[in-house]
């Protein structure tokens, strides 16, 4: 069994509500010491998750799509799950149980992923292919849901700050089976602990999250902070894509389609010029979503495959970094198309 193929078979994605212009955060900007940050600069549109939607409808939204292509029965047989949710609707525990139920699934593993962040994608992947590889089954699936932009920064008082413009909500689903259909060909995960934890809440005035009191929830952001997460990011996703690149033996300017996190365009005209890729060979809905925070990378490959931006044979290398520089994942796969 350890020698089998894994595969991304099949990803299927789901954008919540009408696109909300950038002149929906003007009309409440105020002035602000990071608003003309690189960091902050607003995408066109982004979507958002409406007031009574959660991670689970979300998610049950997006697998629609590989119902409709594989079955429901496909889904429902699935051994694994995988979730990830950037703002849990529960303070205690994940969505998987309840994703699980939802989709009519029984899988023997259950797992909720919190430190993957923007990278979460991959290392589901990563975790997925493990499990299949060792024999847990024959099936994984695995959710994202990035819910924040809706629910934390459109908060009345967080959305006047810089850093409420460029955050955007949408859910994803992949289905990933040992078959040689899509093969993965290799994985790079790497955690930085000496950063984890810089990327947190910093209410005024102080408080922990769960604390009464009146300052609304948003990210604490200085321009040291601003600097130091994007010489991280600059260097730890090109590096984790030349890993994996290295190791498959492909050259980074043979890369048929990049796909990644987009926290900004910076970060997306940063990346391909490191990997020396022209941009029609790097996928991103900036302009189209924002920040999609984890939902990124599968929604920009779901968007590539419709498209007919990637064809059967050619190499995806999808590649990101999580929170303000803890993780950073990159995988490699042959896309075989979508099948049914």
């Amino acid at each position: 069994m350890s020698g089998s193929a894994v595969s991304l078979s099949d990803v299927a994605t789901y954008l919540p509500g009408e696109p909300i212009g950038a002149d929906y955060y003007a009309q409440f900007a105020e002035t602000d010491a990071l608003r003309d940050n690189v960091m902050f600069r607003a995408p066109k549109f982004r979507h958002h998750v409406a007031p009574d939607e959660s991670a689970i409808d979300m998610v049950e939204r997006a697998a629609q799509g590989l119902i409709e292509r594989h079955g429901a029965d496909v889904i429902e047989a699935a051994d694994v799950l995988i979730t990830h949710t950037q703002a849990p609707d529960q303070a205690f525990y994940g969505s998987g149980g309840g994703i699980a139920h939802r989709l009519g699934m029984r899988p023997s593993w259950v797992l909720d992923l919190h430190n993957g962040g923007c990278a979460a994608f991959v290392l589901a992947l990563n975790v997925a292919r493990q499990l299949l590889t060792s024999g847990a089954g024959h099936t994984a699936l695995i959710a994202i849901a990035q819910n924040a932009a809706g629910q934390v920064f459109d908060q009345p008082g967080v959305r006047r700050k810089a850093q409420a413009s460029v955050p955007g909500d949408g859910a994803a689903v992949g289905l990933v089976t040992l078959s040689g259909q899509s093969p993965i060909l290799d994985i790079e995960c790497r955690t930085y602990g000496e950063y984890a934890g810089e990327m947190a809440f910093a209410p005024d005035p102080p408080r922990k999250w769960w604390q009464p009191g009146p300052g609304e929830l948003c990210i604490g952001f200085s321009e040291s902070k601003i600097t130091k997460v994007l010489a991280r990011g600059n260097r730890q996703v090109p590096e984790v894509a030349l890993a994996v690149c290295d190791r498959i033996g492909l050259r980074s300017k043979d890369i048929d389609l990049l796909v990644t996190n987009q926290p900004n365009r910076v970060f997306l005209r940063n990346w391909r010029e490191a990997l020396e890729l022209p941009a029609e060979r790097h996928r991103d809905t900036f302009d189209e979503c924002g920040n999609l925070f984890g939902a990124g990378i599968p929604i920009n490959l779901d968007r590539a495959i419709s498209a007919g931006q990637v064809k059967a044979g050619e190499t995806v290398v999808m590649a990101g970094f999580a929170h303000a520089g803890d993780f950073a994942a990159a995988a490699a796969l042959r896309w075989g198309g979508r099948g049914r």
